[in-house]
């Protein structure tokens, strides 16, 4: 069994089938989780190769809570034989005979009537061998994983699609604050300076000296350094959505990066309209995230 196409969606269905005269089927159902976690229902007999299952299942899936439901059709393997349990049936008779005589009853007992009482005549099955019980159960399960791995495959290309569709806005957004950025600056230094004049009238102050403070002063302004780091996670989770393996909890972790850098921006700038632009970027995160939370 081998992964297809990256990214996968942990959401998806997969059923398989195996056998003739007994039919093993079995159905996957595949929902997000932070790790891989399988559980197994089957017949009660046959529970011994529930880890097996397990195993088999974890060697395919990086993540997902997956319910894993094997059912038989037809039974056990036939071959058995029909006996007689004699001592059973001479305990059974001498009860009815006691019966017969404490009560004063008519008749004896028939042959239909002990042939009908529990365990008289039984069919000792046959012993199976696990192995071969196991490659019959085996090629159900692989029949169930690729069809859950083409679900999950089809999904995550889906996904694919519209996180990126969603990145791309949210690119706009950045480069829309970005080009903003240069003209807020300059105004805050003006302002900065007419400020410092009216406050500085009459005292005497070296102008370079005037100059360095007020150059500080709108530096705490300028988030040019969170700008590029987002265009960065950009650049990176794009890359991320192009590897062939699991790469969900990457992804996650860097929309917290994404969130850091807005953060750190909106309250850099006080300005209303960089603030609203912020509270979009913040908006689109959380979204994205909440597809992101679907990848394995």
């Amino acid at each position: 069994m081998t992964a297809a196409q990256r990214p996968h969606s942990m959401t998806a269905f997969g059923r398989g089938e195996s056998g003739e005269a007994r039919r093993w089927t079995v159905e996957l159902r595949s929902v997000n989780h932070r790790f891989c976690d399988v559980r197994v229902k089957m017949p009660r007999e046959y529970v011994i190769l529930e880890d097996r299952i397990k195993k088999e299942i974890s060697s395919v899936f990086a993540r997902g809570h997956i319910e894993v439901l094997v059912s038989l059709a037809g039974g056990r393997a036939q071959g058995g034989r029909a006996r007689v349990n004699l001592e059973l049936a001479g305990q059974y008779l001498a009860c009815l005979d006691q019966l017969q005589r404490s009560f004063d009853l008519e008749g004896r007992p028939s042959l239909a009537m002990l042939a009908a009482l529990p365990d008289v005549i039984r069919e000792d099955e046959e012993d199976e061998s696990l192995d071969e019980v196991w490659a019959e159960i085996r090629e159900a399960v692989a029949g169930a994983v690729s069809a859950c791995l083409t679900m999950r495959a089809d999904e995550g290309q889906s996904l694919k699609a519209e996180l990126l569709t969603r990145l791309a806005g949210f690119e706009a957004t950045v480069t829309t604050i970005g080009q903003a950025i240069p003209g807020l600056v300059a105004q805050r230094e003006a302002a900065l300076k007419e400020r410092l004049a009216l406050l500085l009238a009459g005292v005497d102050l070296d102008p370079t000296r005037l100059a360095q403070e007020v150059a500080i002063m709108a530096d705490r302004y300028d988030v040019t350094e969170e700008l590029v780091r987002l265009q960065s996670h950009i650049q990176q989770f794009r890359s991320f959505m192009n590897l062939a393996e699991p790469v969900g909890r990457r992804l996650d972790f860097l929309l917290q990066e994404f969130l850091r850098e807005i953060n750190t921006m909106a309250s850099k700038i006080n300005d209303t309209d960089i603030t609203h632009k912020a509270v979009e970027l913040k908006n689109e995160v959380e979204k994205i995230r909440e597809q992101v939370q679907n990848l394995e």
